[in-house]
């Protein structure tokens, strides 16, 4: 009997010792792609097109929080391409620094982990200036802001100004979701929608809490500059319903319950999602995917992109 339960102990601890270096090898596999499986060709090009609004993302909250960016901080990432165009450093004050800068770091690894996943392209051309955002505010609200809206003026210009970024990003994500084939693919996209998620929650709970709120000079409610902004990109993408500010009426909000409206979604509370065509119409603020500007003055990069640049 003492035999038995030596065997028997012994053979548990074995299979515990074999399933601990299982569970390590997973977590090494999952955590650092040490053996992630290899990317089906058609799944690369709807890898590679986020970085363009990866990039976007990085600079703008890099440059916002800390007055620099992928060239200081991971200029390897670049991979030489040109620096973005009149970013500067935001009059934030300490706690939005403090989130922008989380966002900005988190966007730093967005780019090494979708670099490690496929080969990517440099850093396109970018139009971070005060003009640019201007522009976009003023298509909004079809007529010039006076004075023109400046993003680095404030905390709450700034996070308006961020409101236009993530969620256009999370919509491709949930795009080309179902599109990809490959396990490891699933896993990065899946991944990234969760923070770019995670972020656009975090900035529209921020302008919530000051929805009412008009924004100086304007005497415009921060939930009017929302719903314009919604509008717009609902306008330049062309299919529809898949944008909505932070106040809608009632029979639109969650199960025509609520007219707050902190998180967008459509009528079953599900996110959106867009296709890189519709992301391009609304990032180059021309509402056609052949017509770069807006952001990407010279044009997205990428297959995807150059693709609709060489149908011009």
């Amino acid at each position: 009997m003492a035999h038995f339960a030596h065997t028997s102990t012994t053979a548990i601890l074995a299979f515990l010792i074999l399933l601990l270096l299982y569970s390590s090898e997973s977590i090494l596999s999952d955590e650092y792609g040490l053996e992630s499986s290899p990317v089906p060709d058609s799944d690369v090009d709807l890898l590679e097109f986020p970085l363009n609004l990866e990039y976007l993302e990085a600079e703008f909250f890099l440059y916002g929080s800390l007055g620099f960016g992928l060239d200081k901080v991971a200029p390897n990432l670049t991979l030489g391409g040109p620096k973005p165009l009149g970013a500067k450093k935001a009059k934030l004050d300490p706690f939005t620094r403090d989130v922008i800068e989380q966002f900005a770091w988190q966007e730093v690894g967005h780019l090494r982990a979708i670099k490690k996943t496929v080969k990517g392209f440099p850093r396109p051309q970018l139009d971070l200036s005060a003009k640019s955002f201007a522009k976009v505010f003023n298509l909004a609200f079809g007529r010039v802001l006076k004075p023109p809206f400046d993003p680095y003026a404030n905390s709450l210009n700034y996070l308006l100004a961020s409101y236009l970024i993530p969620y256009v990003g999370l919509t491709g994500y949930v795009g080309a979701n179902p599109k990809l084939q490959g396990s490891t693919s699933k896993r990065l996209v899946a991944g990234l929608l969760g923070v770019e998620s995670g972020q656009d929650a975090v900035i529209r709970t921020l302008l919530y809490k000051h929805a009412l709120v008009k924004v100086h000079p304007y005497d415009i409610t921060v939930a009017e500059f929302t719903n314009r902004l919604s509008d717009l990109r609902n306008k330049l993408g062309q299919t529809g319903l898949k944008d909505e500010g932070l106040l809608v009426p009632k029979y639109e909000g969650a199960e025509g319950k609520i007219s707050g409206n902190v998180l967008a979604g459509d009528g079953y509370s599900v996110a959106y999602d867009r296709t890189p065509e519709e992301i391009l119409r609304i990032v180059y603020g021309s509402g056609d995917e052949h017509v770069p500007g807006g952001f990407y003055p010279k044009g997205a990069d990428g297959r995807i992109a150059k693709s609709h640049l060489q149908n011009e």
